[in-house]
């Protein structure tokens, strides 16, 4: 849990650092790869509250699955990894982050949906995801057995949108940010929380008395890099770009260092894609 709190006021000072340099953001109008170039900085809109994904370590950097695979991504593009700006958002302001130009690639564990296609452009996916609901002991084991309870979901994600149409009749607790959640789980004001599955299962190992009941829910999906909508030259550079990762064994490189300490090297095949 402590690593969940660290990662938690680490982020409210970098959401507040990021904010000053808003205008800045804002000013760009164009994310195309030749304008990225010129810029000389790749700026990539990531989680700052999502361990092991993306979240805040205790220096105060950047780090997680999503991280490192984004670092890489400004190497190739501009030839040092260094030359990338990480901008913090939520959830819910990933699709809006691309819309504004306030980022040129969204690496915020985003989930591919089909309504977010009709939003942004998703380029080949990296890592296989499904729904999962964590609760005390595990002691949710189905949807049946939410009813009448309340469910916590993080605001646009994929589990607020899925209980949301499929399961209306559920009590929905929803919170903006991933630490928010997971303490109002944690403080008993729900009686589950629902998420990406490789996250509450990361999430229960590492606090004892908690227990992902239903591990997976929903068809399964997956997890891609996204750009603004029509950018298609930057799109096909990821798509190439993720090919290659993939191919090489970057991404199993990158799952061994920052996700096989929690879910073990046997389960690499289940959550990411590798050649």
């Amino acid at each position: 849990m402590k690593k969940w709190i660290v990662a938690f006021l680490a982020t409210m000072c970098v959401i507040w650092l990021s904010a000053c340099g808003d205008d800045k953001a804002q000013v760009q109008t164009s994310s195309g790869v030749e304008q990225i170039k010129q810029n000389g900085v790749l700026r990539v809109g990531v989680f700052g509250d999502k361990p092991p994904f993306g979240f805040i370590d205790e220096n105060g950097k950047n780090a997680g699955f999503d991280i490192y695979i984004a670092k890489r991504l400004a190497k190739d593009l501009l030839g040092d990894e260094s030359k990338i700006e990480f901008i913090l958002t939520e959830a819910a302001s990933r699709v809006e982050f691309l819309r504004s130009n306030k980022v040129d690639i969204i690496m915020a564990n985003f989930t591919q949906t089909k309504e977010r296609e009709e939003a942004v452009d998703f380029a080949k996916p990296y890592m296989k995801v499904s729904l999962g609901v964590v609760s005390p002991n595990g002691e949710i084991q189905s949807v049946e057995d939410l009813k009448g309870k309340k469910l916590i979901v993080n605001k646009g994600t994929t589990a607020d949108v899925y209980f949301s149409k499929n399961h209306p009749d559920i009590e929905l607790l929803k919170y903006e940010q991933n630490t928010q959640a997971f303490l109002a789980l944690k403080d008993k004001r729900g009686d589950a929380l629902a998420h990406d599955n490789t996250l509450v299962l990361a999430w229960a190992m590492e606090n004892p008395g908690f227990g992902v009941g239903i591990p997976t829910l929903g068809e399964e999906d997956v997890i891609a890099p996204a750009v603004k909508k029509g950018n298609v030259e930057l799109k096909t550079w990821l798509d190439e770009e993720i090919t290659k990762l993939t191919s090489e064994g970057f991404i199993k490189e990158a799952y061994d260092k920052t996700l096989a300490p929690i879910f073990g090297e046997e389960k690499a095949d289940s959550v990411i894609f590798s050649n």
